[in-house]
C-alpha cells in the first residue's frame, strides 16, 4: 500500500531522479515542449513550476536558487530573460500536459508537456482551424464527378466544328515568331 507516499520514485534512486528531472526541466525551458511519459511529465510539473515562480523575481538570489536545481547556464538565462517576462501575469499553471497515446515498444502512456504561453496553435484564432481543413489530402466523391464532367466537355469539344481550331493555329505561329527574337537577345 502507498499510504502517505506522495513522491513517485519513477523506478530510480534519489540522485538519478534529481538528475533526470533537472535535465528534463532544462530541455523543456530550452525547447518549450518535450515528449515523455505521463508519469515523468507529472513529476516534472511538480519540479519546474516552483522554479518558474521563483524566476518572476529577477534577483541574484533567485538565480542562484534556480541554478542549484537546473545546473545549466543556458536554461537559466532563457528562463529569466524570455519565459519569466511572458508568464509574469499568470498566477500559476505554467505547463500543460497533452496525452498522445501509448508507446509502441512497451505500451507506456506518452504525452507532450509544454509551456502554456508558447503554444501558438492553441493561442491562435479560428482561422488556423479553417486553414487546416483546406489542406485535406483525401479525395472526395465530388472531385470524381468533376473529372467525369471534364471528360464529357472534352468529348463535346471534339464534336464542335474545326473552324475555331484553325483560329488557334493562326495564333500559334505568332508566338513561335516571338521565340526566335528572344533567343537572339540572349
Amino acid at each position: 500500500m502507498r499510504h502517505g507516499k506522495k513522491i513517485n520514485h519513477l523506478g530510480r534512486k534519489k540522485a538519478h531522479r534529481d538528475a533526470m528531472l533537472a535535465n528534463m526541466a532544462s530541455s523543456l525551458i530550452l525547447h518549450k515542449r518535450i515528449s515523455t511519459t505521463v508519469a515523468k511529465a507529472k513529476s516534472l510539473r511538480k519540479y519546474i513550476e516552483p522554479l518558474i515562480t521563483k524566476s518572476k523575481e529577477d534577483s541574484t538570489n533567485s538565480r542562484r536558487v534556480v541554478f542549484s536545481y537546473l545546473q545549466s547556464k543556458e536554461a537559466i538565462s532563457e528562463l529569466f530573460r524570455e519565459i519569466s517576462v511572458k508568464i509574469s501575469n499568470r498566477p500559476g499553471g505554467y505547463t500543460r500536459i497533452l496525452k498522445t497515446g501509448n508507446r509502441i515498444g512497451d505500451n507506456a502512456e506518452m504525452c507532450i508537456i509544454e509551456f502554456v504561453d508558447y503554444n501558438e496553435n492553441m493561442l491562435g484564432t479560428k482561422e488556423t482551424k479553417t486553414d487546416a481543413k483546406k489542406t485535406r489530402r483525401r479525395r472526395s466523391p465530388a472531385k470524381k464527378e468533376t473529372a467525369a464532367a471534364a471528360e464529357t466537355t472534352a468529348s463535346t469539344e471534339e464534336a464542335k466544328p474545326k473552324a475555331p481550331k484553325a483560329k488557334k493555329e493562326t495564333a500559334e505561329p505568332k508566338a513561335e515568331a516571338s521565340e526566335p527574337e528572344a533567343e537572339t537577345k540572349e
